[in-house]
């Protein structure tokens, strides 16, 4: 490979000597160019193309150490031998301070000399600028990665750092600059706060690799505090001499929280806050080991939201959530500190009641969470109610692991409901029989609504002066393919539970409105009849515009549909029940509020209630008497629902007695046996020709 070296003098005898020695050997190693003036060695050295340049510093057009100076601006990489005599070896000399690579004396130019210093000076560049590519490709690449790095020198005191470790100690690497590692690296015990010994220290002693103890904290120079890991090892010469050491660590401290986290996810309900399922049966099988060593009791709690489902569906999961928060919080004032509150699932919670061993503190723990439900939860602006029903299983009676416990407490849950939801039932063996009994109908029941088992009946309801039929309550009636006739009580509540209760309710108001249409072409007398609207119905997202298809599709006025909603479910969200039932009265429904008198309506939501009847539940009317207060508070409502210009309806009327009571007290409409048992539609079409008697031998 030949070398193309530039000569810088205005000596032609110095030209001469060096071409002589550059050229004598013919190797053609060396291929010379050479000029007299810098601005021509500086045009030339701008092409490219030049190996080593051999310079005068007195030229024609530049003198001294400035004609170095300008030169080395032009070519900095390329290797510079001054050219020198005697009496300037000092300028000479300065100008390798400068970057030169060397300089010869004009004494020696005719010397061998000449071609070795040349070689060397160009292999030597050579190698300074290939440590210096490999040198900024390891401190690229240092400072591209993620760990931080910092080296030290025998005395322990820092020589290096990249971005990572500036970022992670808070200090330059020109700050740290001979610093000891400790300070730059202030290391402390996590748990015991002490000051920990840094790794570098240990590495330059031992002169091996070594690791930072678990749980090391890093604080930065600013205080700030991060966890890390990391490994230190020993910097070696070519002989092996230790000269130094170096470490590598990272921030683990979003790790560490990931982790935590995880590991919490695994044993808590992500919602809630509350441990899991997992968590929940564990501390169950310890109460059970603990049970048989000591022979203790305890209690578990099997809880379920009654109507959630219908906030959950109407108000949206987000608001669903907020509530079961809410619940959550409520459920854990309610129980000791060494009693588990777990979410299930769903609107689902299991308690574990600690050392009960006759349930005397399952008892009072139910009552006292009924008693908590009765406060509303305040969520996005809503004033939520909410009510819960509870199963009580006793270890080791109700059973001896962990499943039949929670399944037998479960099973007391659902007769709960079936009492009539927000109560608390203790397990009995007979509730098993009963909850297959429960998974038949609900098994039925899908099959029933698939092929047309159902049918509606209706009860006239009648004007208590008059005796003639006002209207008719619209009844669900299920007939099996025995011809066995199941009432609404046996499958209503089973239907909301497993969700057909949606599908039976479009159902009841198709067939409904369907016979409306039928009797109105037959040309009788149009009556409003009623329908009852489940919880999960009212609350369903398109319920107001499911009613007005139906309506629509049958072609019948509105106003001879009546909705009827319970009291409860009104004010399970009134504000959102208002906005439902002006969108119903603006397309002409009737609206009711059924079983008033058994929730707790708030007179001033009452008023704001778009509604058109109170119907007061059969309950007040049993065995009714001035003495018992029954009597007290059907006169009181239905002076309530004439002050505020509502019909007053009150069902269940069985008796002589009770008409003549109800007659008494000015009460518009009646419902009950003493009228009319629920019929079906072919007699119900002949009772609006014929009319009725009311007579007490109606049974």
């Amino acid at each position: 490979m030949t070398n193309r070296v530039l000569i810088i003098t205005a000596d032609s005898i110095v030209a001469e000597d060096l071409e002589d020695a550059l050229g004598k050997v013919g190797d053609g190693q060396f291929s010379v160019q050479r000029v007299s003036h810098l601005s021509e060695s500086i045009v030339l050295l701008r092409t490219g193309g030049i190996d080593a340049i051999m310079a005068d510093l007195s030229l024609p057009d530049s003198q001294g150490i400035e004609t170095f100076d300008k030169l080395f601006a032009v070519a900095p990489h390329i290797p510079i031998i001054m050219l020198c005599v005697a009496d300037d070896e000092m300028l000479t000399t300065e100008a390798v301070q400068r970057g030169a690579q060397g300089y010869l004396s004009k004494a020696h130019f005719g010397s061998y000399l000449v071609r070795q210093t040349l070689r060397n000076c160009i292999r030597s560049k050579a190698l300074e600028e290939k440590f210096f590519i490999e040198r900024t490709r390891a401190d690229i690449t240092l400072n591209s990665i993620s760990d931080a790095v910092i080296g030290t020198d025998m005395s322990g005191n820092v020589d290096y750092l990249n971005i990572t470790a500036e970022n992670m100690t808070g200090w330059t690497r020109d700050d740290a600059h001979g610093h000891p590692i400790a300070e730059v690296m202030h290391l402390i015990n996590s748990v015991t706060r002490e000051v920990e010994r840094n790794p570098i220290q240990l590495v330059l002693f031992h002169n091996k690799p070594m690791g930072l103890a678990a749980g090391t904290i890093l604080v930065r120079r600013d205080g700030r505090e991060a966890a890390i890991e990391d490994s230190a090892a020993p910097i070696h010469d070519w002989d092996g001499k230790i000269t130094g050491a170096v470490i590598v660590f990272h921030d683990v401290t979003a790790a560490q929280a990931m982790s935590m986290k995880m590991a919490y996810l695994a044993q808590h309900d992500f919602l809630t806050g509350l441990p899991n399922r997992v968590v929940l049966n564990d501390r169950i099988n310890q109460a059970i080991a603990l049970g048989k060593r000591r022979s203790n009791h305890f209690a578990v709690l099997f809880l379920d939201l009654d109507n959630f489902k219908c906030i959950n569906d109407s108000l949206g999961h987000e608001t669903g959530d907020a509530l079961l928060q809410s619940v959550a919080q409520n459920l854990l004032l309610c129980v000791r500190s060494s009693d588990t509150v777990s979410r299930q699932g769903g609107d689902e919670f299991v308690i574990l009641l600690m050392e009960d061993k006759y349930g005397e503190k399952a008892a009072l723990t139910a009552k006292k969470i009924l008693a908590a439900m009765t406060a509303p939860h305040t969520i996005v602006g809503h004033e939520l109610h909410v009510t819960t029903s509870i199963g009580i299983s006793v270890y080791p009676d109700d059973g001896e692991d962990v499943e039949t416990l929670i399944k037998n407490a479960d099973t007391a849950m659902y007769h709960a409901k079936e009492k009539g939801r927000n109560n608390y039932q203790f397990f009995k063996n007979v509730m098993n029989v009963q909850a297959v009994e429960r998974q038949v109908i609900e098994v039925n029941l899908r099959r029933a609504l698939e092929l047309s088992e159902f049918v509606v009946y209706y009860q006239p309801k009648v004007n208590l002066a008059t005796g003639i039929i006002t209207g008719a309550e619209a009844l669900i009636r299920w007939t099996h393919p025995d011809g066995n006739m199941e009432l609404p009580g046996r499958f209503v509540e089973i239907a909301e539970d497993c969700g057909l209760i949606v599908p039976i309710g479009q159902w009841m108001l198709q067939q409904v409105c369907a016979q409306i249409g039928c009797w109105q072409k037959a040309g009788l007398r149009q009556i409003p009849i009623s329908v009852n609207i489940s919880a999960l119905e009212f609350r369903h997202k398109d319920f107001v515009e499911e009613v007005r298809t139906i309506v629509n599709a049958a072609g019948i006025s509105p106003n001879l549909l009546q909705l009827e909603i319970t009291e409860n479910v009104l004010m399970s969200d009134a504000k959102a029940s208002i906005k439902i039932l002006l969108e119903l009265k603006r397309m002409g429904m009737l609206l009711t509020v059924d079983d008033f008198g058994t929730g707790y309506s708030s007179l001033n939501y009452l008023h704001q209630f778009p509604i058109d009847v109170l119907k007061i539940d059969q309950s007040f009317l049993h065995d009714i008497a001035v003495t018992n207060g029954n009597g007290i508070i059907v006169s009181a409502v239905i002076a309530m629902g004439k002050s505020l210009r509502l019909l007053v309806v009150v069902e269940g009327v069985e008796n002589q007695e009770q008409l003549a009571f109800l007659k008494a007290q000015h009460c518009e409409e009646g419902q009950g046996f003493l009228f009319s048992k629920p019929v079906a539609a072919e007699l119900m079409a002949k009772l609006l020709v014929t009319g009725l008697s009311i007579s007490a031998d109606k049974s």
